[in-house]
C-alpha cells in the first residue's frame, strides 16, 4: 500500500472533470498534476495513477501510447460503457499490441450513477482508492 507522500494523479485534458478531481486528490494527499496536451514533462513513477478526462480528443491514442509506456500504476479513460472505446481503435492504429490495450481502464471508478464532474471526479478516485487497497470498491452485501 502507497503512502499518501508516494500517491500521485495525472490528470489528462483540461476539463471539468480533470478540475475536481485534482482539487479532490489533492485534499486526499496525492501529488496532481494536469496534463494537456500530452504526457511530455510530466513526473510518472509507479505510484501514479493516470486518468484521461476527454475520451474524444485527437490526441488520445498517442497519449494513451505513451502512458502504457511509462511506469505510471494505473491507466484510465473516462468512457460510458453502452459506447464502444475510441481508445481502442485509436491504439491500434497505432500498432499498440492488444495485451497493453486491455490494460486501459474503462469506465473509471465506481457505478455510483454519477452525472456532475464533480460526481464523476468523486467516483473515480474512489475507485482509485479501493484498487491501491486492493478492494473492490461498493458497499458491503449483508447475509
Amino acid at each position: 500500500m502507497s503512502t499518501d507522500a508516494e500517491r500521485a494523479l495525472v490528470a489528462v485534458f483540461d476539463t471539468p472533470v480533470a478540475t475536481h478531481l485534482m482539487q479532490f486528490a489533492t485534499t486526499l494527499g496525492y501529488r496532481v498534476t494536469l496534463a494537456d496536451p500530452d504526457l511530455t514533462d510530466t513526473q510518472i513513477d509507479g505510484h501514479t495513477d493516470i486518468v484521461v478526462t476527454d475520451h474524444d480528443r485527437p490526441e488520445l491514442g498517442a497519449v494513451l501510447r505513451d502512458a502504457l509506456n511509462s511506469p505510471a500504476r494505473w491507466i484510465g479513460v473516462m468512457g460510458n460503457m453502452r459506447h464502444a472505446g475510441p481508445h481502442v481503435a485509436a491504439l491500434r492504429a497505432l500498432n499498440v499490441p492488444e495485451d497493453e490495450i486491455a490494460r486501459v481502464h474503462r469506465p473509471v471508478g465506481l457505478n455510483i450513477g454519477s452525472k456532475t464532474p464533480a460526481e464523476i471526479a468523486l467516483a473515480t478516485l474512489a475507485g482509485l482508492i479501493a484498487d491501491r487497497n486492493g478492494r473492490p470498491g461498493g458497499f458491503f452485501q449483508t447475509p
